[in-house]
């Protein structure tokens, strides 16, 4: 039997990067899949690709950092596969801005979506998870929620995710007695479509390569490394691990190194 045969998992900003990438391997081992993302066009394109047939994966476009989303994306898990085993609280926007050219808009967008969208959408499925005798909750953090780094001010961005792992915290002492686990994943600079948002196509190419001495293994991260990190922390290989935030970030947090 594959090792998450049947069990439903939800992935918040699933249609591209890390969340594509966490949905793919979960369904080559067996589950079903719920993708969230803004852009419908995007998911669909993504579900096609993933699941050609129909039958395993289905799609919820909408803004995760409102109730009503996270509302719809559990209700489609529960009518479509019957209920909720794993979420993946994966969405989260990056451009890094100074601090004082922050605006409240734009600190908003980072608060509701990042932390706010992890709440909501594990408020939702804490509630079916019950109902399942257990669940897992896996918050994707980053490593800019402990360590400010000077070439990429991401106040904003920083202060949303510091949040996320106090969440982590939190709901895992409250529902352990749930058997409901809650663990983070902290990347430091993993290539994905985020880049995209604020830089041209020729700018990722130049500017992402710089990063690599940035990690002490010496390269940027790619999806799967954080992918692999992601199925541990799903599986029953971590059935007595809730309430870690695990660094996979090629060494970042471990200190300081020379370039």
């Amino acid at each position: 039997m594959k090792e998450f045969a049947n069990k439903v998992v939800l992935i918040t900003g699933g249609g591209t990067g890390i969340g594509k990438d966490s949905a793919r391997a979960f369904l080559q081992r067996g589950a079903k899949v719920v993708l969230n993302g803004r852009r419908e066009k995007v998911l669909a394109e993504t579900a096609r690709e993933l699941d050609p047939a129909g039958n395993n994966v289905a799609i919820v476009a909408g803004d995760i950092g409102t109730r009503e989303t996270s509302t719809r994306l559990v209700q489609t898990a529960v009518e479509k596969f019957g209920g909720v085993d794993i979420l993946i609280n994966n969405a989260g926007i990056f451009k890094p801005t100074p601090f004082l050219e922050h605006t409240e808009a734009d600190y908003n967008s980072y608060i509701n979506v990042i932390l706010g969208g992890t709440f909501y959408a594990s408020q939702a499925a804490i509630q079916e998870m019950k109902k399942r005798g257990a669940g897992v909750i896996i918050n994707i953090g980053s490593m800019w929620a402990t360590q400010a780094i000077g070439a990429t001010p991401s106040s904003a961005y920083s202060a949303a995710k510091a949040g996320v792992n106090a969440l982590t915290h939190n709901l895992a002492i409250e529902f352990a007695k749930d058997n409901i686990r809650v663990n983070a994943i902290a990347p430091a600079v993993v290539e994905t479509p985020v880049y995209n948002t604020f830089m041209s196509p020729e700018e990722v190419k130049q500017v992402l390569p710089t990063f690599n001495g940035f990690h002490p293994l010496g390269r940027n991260g790619q999806p799967r490394d954080i992918t692999e990190a992601i199925l541990y922390f799903a599986s029953e290989r971590a059935g007595w691990t809730t309430g870690a935030i695990l660094p996979v970030d090629g060494g970042v947090l471990a200190g300081q190194h020379a370039n």
